[in-house]
């Protein structure tokens, strides 16, 4: 059983493994960027580099068991390049604000006032009926009523609700 296992094979790599850290630098760091600018709104309650990580390190994982690459040793250089990449940019981001400006979008207004802000909208192609299908989501079923509505770095929806005006006290009531 043993003695048919081609060991050599198993740990020692064939690809050079600055070729292996460049190309997972550079497949991280070029999906991170294309999520950050297209998809905003597709990555719901997970963070995008949560996400990206996810699915990279699950890619990476499985080529190195399923033998694409010629050696476990392989697919660990790589899932241990993206689990560096993962911590560096969360870390940047952490400690200094220019980099956490790049790595989390910021949150864009959909609702100012009761009225949607349709070039904002356009901008994240979100269609009034998905806006709507938000506020009512939050329990709302009139946009009137919302004085701001903001898509978040998440992708979720925020919504602040317009406060009932305080009615005048009566003149026969004591002021306090």
């Amino acid at each position: 059983m043993f003695e048919q296992v081609d060991w050599r094979t198993v740990f020692v790599p064939t690809t050079p493994l600055l070729e292996i850290v460049v190309r997972g630098t550079l497949i991280y760091l070029g999906i991170f960027l294309l999520m950050r600018v297209v998809l905003k709104r597709e990555s719901g309650t997970l963070g995008m580099t949560d996400m990206l990580f996810v699915v990279m390190v699950a890619d990476a994982a499985q080529n190195g068991m399923a033998g694409e690459y010629r050696s476990v040793t392989e697919g660990i250089i790589l899932v241990c390049t993206i689990i560096f990449w993962s911590y560096a940019l969360n870390w940047l981001g952490f400690h200094f604000p220019f980099f956490d400006k790049l790595i989390k979008p910021g949150k864009l207004l959909l609702i100012k006032d009761g009225r949607m802000m349709k070039d904002n909208m356009r901008k994240e192609l979100i269609t009034r009926q998905e806006l709507m299908s938000e506020v009512r989501s939050n329990g709302l079923t009139d946009i009137d009523t919302i004085k701001e509505a903001y898509m978040e770095p998440s992708g979720r929806v925020s919504i602040i609700c317009k406060k009932e005006e305080q009615n005048p006290p009566d003149e026969d009531s004591p002021v306090l």
